[in-house]
């Protein structure tokens, strides 16, 4: 029995014996091959970037890579979006830079080693790398790239910032179109939303929010070359902006205060201070509990102010001008930002008329009518019937932008100036895109008394909107506006489905988060 456990441990001995030898055989291998590695200063993680000194390296942007740089050494930075090693000698990667791709290849030669080509395919996707190459010509078209006549042959990758292995959201699923959804994996609305950061870095949110930025530089550009002044307005009030239940109640020190609904009063306020053409660009709060594809309970609001000389239809002149100046520059300028969206999200092209199509409400009914909806020319058009009025308009007109103006007046707010030559309509207009509201205005009235009058009517307290009230009592220019909702027009100028496509962290009554 003895003998047997002599035995035993002289054969443990042994093994661990063999098994340190084996250890230290392995671990002399490893280390020829870090002094072999003739890659080795060409690869590898970057320490932490503090600025502690300058780097004179100038990175070329992945959309300025095409023909015209072949056979150039270039420096870029990107995310590793895809990756796919063919050999333990070569490796294929794709580069993305906002909304653009490029192919990158590192393959085993004389300066590059086969450790070289494991740490370059052993990079987790979505890591941030510096990639140095010789751009060459593709010997084919790379359809998967958006730079795709042209690759890059790594000479030297390093990883700036490293993501982690396991990413809550797929990127490749956040990109597919929803029609694919029965054969391959989409990634839900929700799940997009709860992980909107990399969500944003798909190529057609990066195209989206160049389109809703162009949107805001073409009304600035436009209004700006007409002389309008852009004003900065409050968003913590003491009265409700429009009346209503609908507003958001916060506390303010001992007492109470509001979130602005609108910036109309302070808008009406600048005319009443000569500033005659105004625009404001900013956040708008709605307390509405509504959770459908267009609402939002905080968006920007794109707001304008005109002082008029005899006839509102002076500023229907100026806000239709502006729209078709709007789409004309996004045809211009973001050609490639819409084409990147509708790969993914299909939609049938933008179409307009300059000027801009003008009708009157009550022949919007008439088409409804006259198409079998059964409405009155003094009730409210329903969501229904506004995307059936738009589409009875492109069919007749051609155009996915129109006007709609003199609307019944007791569906417009206390400051909106009546029609003088019928009481029961108003001097007010609604602008549609592709059958739905993305502007609503009016010319207000700005006379104190007739206006306190309008206030009384809606029930609102006079007390709380006596600054408001006070500002016409010494002379105020007859003025006309509107706002639009930012959002709602980039939603529907592309074509989408639904505003939180268009709303970078979107509010609505189940969301604050991120």
């Amino acid at each position: 029995m003895e003998n047997k456990e002599n035995a035993k441990k002289e054969e443990k001995k042994k093994l661990s014996k063999e098994e340190r030898i084996a250890a230290r055989q392995n671990q002399s291998k490893q280390v020829e091959q870090l002094e072999d590695d003739c890659a080795k200063d060409f690869y590898g993680v970057m320490p932490l970037i503090q600025s502690k000194e300058k780097v004179d390296r100038v990175l070329v942007n992945v959309g300025d890579l095409n023909s015209n740089l072949v056979d150039t050494k270039v420096w870029v930075r990107g995310r590793l979006f895809v990756s796919r090693k063919t050999t333990n000698k070569q490796c294929f990667f794709t580069i993305r830079q906002r909304f653009h791709t490029v192919q990158a290849i590192v393959s085993v030669g004389e300066k590059i080693s086969k450790s070289m080509v494991k740490f370059a395919s052993d990079i987790t996707k979505e890591s941030i790398i510096d990639v140095e190459g010789f751009l060459r010509k593709a010997p084919t078209k790379i359809e998967s790239c958006t730079q795709n006549d042209v690759e890059l042959q790594v000479t030297q990758v390093f990883v700036v910032s490293q993501a982690e292995p396991r990413l809550p959201l797929l990127i490749e699923d956040a990109m597919r179109p929803e029609a694919e959804a029965e054969e391959l994996s989409v990634a839900k609305q929700d799940t997009k939303l709860d992980h909107r950061i990399i969500d944003l870095r798909t190529l057609t949110n990066q195209a989206i929010y160049r389109v809703e930025a162009g949107v805001c530089q073409l009304f600035r550009q436009t209004l700006d070359s007409q002389g309008f002044v852009e004003i900065h307005t409050p968003k913590i009030i003491n009265a409700a902006s429009e009346g209503g239940a609908n507003v958001f109640k916060v506390s303010y020190f001992k007492s109470s205060a509001y979130l602005a609904q609108s910036p109309q009063l302070y808008k009406q306020m600048a005319i009443a201070g000569d500033f005659e053409k105004v625009y404001t660009v900013g956040s708008v709060f709605r307390a509405e509990d509504s959770n459908t594809h267009r609402h939002l309970t905080e968006f920007i609001g794109l707001d304008v102010e005109i002082a008029i000389k005899y006839h509102y239809h002076e500023v229907l002149d100026i806000i239709g001008n502006l729209f078709t100046s709007i789409f004309k520059g996004l045809e211009k300028n973001f050609a490639s930002e819409i084409e990147t969206v509708r790969k993914q999200y299909p939609s049938e092209p933008f179409q307009f008329l300059e000027p801009a199509l003008r009708l009157e409400y009550t022949e919007g009914v008439k088409m409804l009518n006259e198409n079998g909806v059964e409405m009155t020319d003094e009730e409210d058009l329903s969501t229904t019937n506004e995307k059936f009025l738009g589409k009875l308009v492109k069919e007749k007109y051609g155009t996915d932008f129109f006007i709609l103006d003199k609307y019944p007046l007791a569906v417009r707010p206390f400051y909106t100036m009546p029609d003088p030559n019928n009481p029961k309509f108003s001097n007010s207009y609604d602008m549609f895109i592709r059958g739905e509201e993305i502007l609503s205005g009016a010319q207000r009235i700005h006379d104190p008394e007739f206006l306190s009058e309008r206030a009384k009517h809606h029930g609102i307290d006079l007390e709380k909107i006596k600054p408001y009230i006070d500002s016409f009592r010494y002379g105020c220019p007859p003025h006309a506006g509107g706002g639009i909702g930012l959002e709602r027009v980039v939603m529907l100028y592309l074509g989408l489905n639904n505003i939180r496509k268009t709303s970078m962290f979107p509010r609505d009554p189940k969301r604050l988060a991120p």
